[in-house]
C-alpha cells in the first residue's frame, strides 16, 4: 500500500468515525434538556442497534452486488448528513426518533464498507489495517475535543445543545463528498445468488454444537445489556453531576483503547482466551461500581479510572472475541461467524440493554433528579453475574 493510499484511507476512516464521535456522545444530554424521560432517550439509541441488525441486508443485498463501495458510500453519508441536519432541528419525540432510525440506517452500514474499500486496497490487511483503522479512533477523539473546546467556548453548555448534531451532519456532507474521491471497489459478490443465511451469518449456528462457543455466544449476548447503559447514558450522568467538558474527557476512553490495542499482544500470550474475555467484562464491572461511588470532590478519581478502563472494556471482550471466533470458525465460515457474533451483540444485545437502559433510569428518577448511584449499580451487578457465569462454565483449551 503506497503512501498516497494509505494517506487516503487514514482520512476516510478519520471522516467516518468523527461523524458518529460527533454526535453520539451527547445525544442524550441534548434530549434530556428538551424533556425527554430516560425511556424516550433509550429509545432514540435504541436506533443505532436497530439499524445494525438490518444493515447486513442492505450490505449483503446491495452493496455486494449491484453498486461500487465508494459511490454507494458516499450516497448514504450524504442522505445521512440531510437526516441529521433535520433530526438536528426536531424537538418532538417520535419525528426525532424516526428521523435518527432513518439516519443510521444510513449511517451503520458504512462501516462494513470503510473496510471493504481498505481491504480492497491492501496486500497485507493483518498488518496494514490497524494503521488505518487507528485513524477512525483519532476522529472519535477529535470530535470529543472539538466539542468541549472549539464549541464550547462558542456556545453556553454545548454539550445540552444540538450543536453538536449539525457538526456531525456537516461532517457527513465532507464524508459524502469525499467518497467519490477513494480508489474504486467494485461489488465482490456481482452475479452470486442471494441467500439471507449467508448474511445473518447463520451458517455459524454450526458451531453452536460447541459447548465452548454456545457459553461464548450466549455471555456475548448478556454482558452487552449492561453494556448499553454506558453508551446511552454516561455523557448525560457526567454533565447531570457537573463535570466541565465532558465529551472531551470522555475521548479520555478511546485514547486508552489506542494503548491496550497496542499492548494486546503482550497480555494475549500470557492470559489467553478465556482470562482476557474475563478481564474485559470485570473492566464492565469495575467501571460501573466506580461510577456509582464517584464525585466530583474526593473520589473524582473514580469517574476518571471509569472513562480509562474504556481500554480494556472494548479491546479485551470485543476485539478479544473476533479473535476467538476467528480461530474457531473454519475458513469456509469464518466471514459467517463474524456476521453472527456482530448480529448477537452489536444488533440484539445492544438493542435489549439500550431498551433496558432506558426504563432503569426513568424508575430511578424522581422530580426530575436522577439517583445515579442506583442507576449505574444495576449494570454492575448485571455484568458481575455474567462474568462469573463465564468463568464457571466456559472452558476452551485451544
Amino acid at each position: 500500500m503506497n503512501k498516497k493510499i494509505y494517506s487516503q484511507l487514514s482520512i476516510m476512516m478519520f471522516l467516518q468515525f468523527f461523524v458518529w464521535g460527533a454526535w453520539a456522545v451527547t445525544l442524550g444530554t441534548f434530549l434530556n434538556s428538551i424533556d425527554f424521560s430516560g425511556d424516550d432517550i433509550g429509545n432514540a439509541y435504541l436506533m443505532t442497534w436497530v439499524a445494525a441488525i438490518f444493515s447486513p441486508f442492505f450490505i449483503g443485498i446491495v452493496a455486494d452486488r449491484f453498486f461500487a463501495s465508494e459511490k454507494v458510500m458516499g450516497t448514504l453519508h450524504l442522505l445521512g448528513a440531510v437526516l441529521m441536519y433535520f433530526a438536528s432541528n426536531t424537538t418532538e419525540l417520535w419525528p426525532l426518533i424516526f428521523i435518527m432510525l432513518l439516519f443510521n440506517l444510513c449511517y451503520m452500514p458504512t462501516l462494513a464498507l470503510v473496510n471493504a474499500i481498505s481491504f480492497n486496497q491492501m496486500e497485507r490487511p493483518d498488518k496494514e489495517f490497524p494503521k488505518v483503522r487507528l485513524w477512525g479512533t483519532i476522529g472519535w477523539i477529535v470530535a470529543g475535543l472539538i466539542i468541549s473546546f472549539v464549541l464550547g467556548g462558542l456556545f453556553e453548555n454545548v454539550e445540552s445543545t444540538a450543536i453538536p448534531m449539525k457538526m456531525a451532519a456537516l461532517a457527513s456532507l465532507i464524508m459524502g463528498l469525499y467518497s467519490f474521491t477513494l480508489p474504486h471497489t467494485p461489488p465482490k459478490d456481482a452475479g452470486k445468488k442471494f441467500a439471507v443465511a449467508d448474511i445473518l451469518g447463520l451458517k455459524a449456528l454450526s458451531l453452536m454444537k460447541e459447548r465452548s462457543f454456545l457459553i461464548f455466544t450466549v455471555s456475548s449476548l448478556l454482558i452487552c445489556i449492561p453494556l448499553a447503559f454506558y453508551y446511552s447514558f454516561a455523557n448525560l450522568f457526567l454533565n447531570n453531576i457537573g463535570m466541565q467538558y465532558a465529551a472531551a474527557k470522555q475521548s479520555l476512553g478511546q485514547m486508552s483503547e489506542v494503548l491496550f490495542m497496542l499492548v494486546m499482544p503482550f497480555f494475549f500470550v500470557r492470559l489467553g482466551v478465556k482470562k482476557m474475555l474475563l478481564v474485559g467484562m470485570i473492566a464492565w464491572v469495575v467501571r460501573y461500581a466506580m461510577f456509582a461511588m464517584g464525585d466530583l470532590g474526593a473520589n473524582v478519581w473514580m469517574l476518571y479510572g471509569g472513562i480509562l478502563l474504556h481500554g480494556i472494556c472494548y479491546d479485551f471482550f470485543f476485539v478479544t472475541g473476533q479473535i476467538y471466533v476467528d480461530k474457531v470458525a473454519g475458513v469456509e465460515i469464518r466471514a459467517s461467524a463474524q456476521g453472527f457474533i456482530a448480529l448477537i451483540t452489536y444488533g440484539i444485545g445492544m438493542s435489549l440493554g439500550t431498551k433496558l437502559a432506558g426504563k432503569l433510569v426513568d424508575i430511578n428518577t424522581s422530580a426530575g433528579v436522577m439517583d445515579w448511584p442506583a442507576i449505574w449499580w444495576i449494570p454492575c451487578v448485571f455484568a458481575a453475574a455474567i462474568s462469573l457465569l463465564f468463568f464457571i462454565t466456559f472452558k476452551d483449551d485451544r
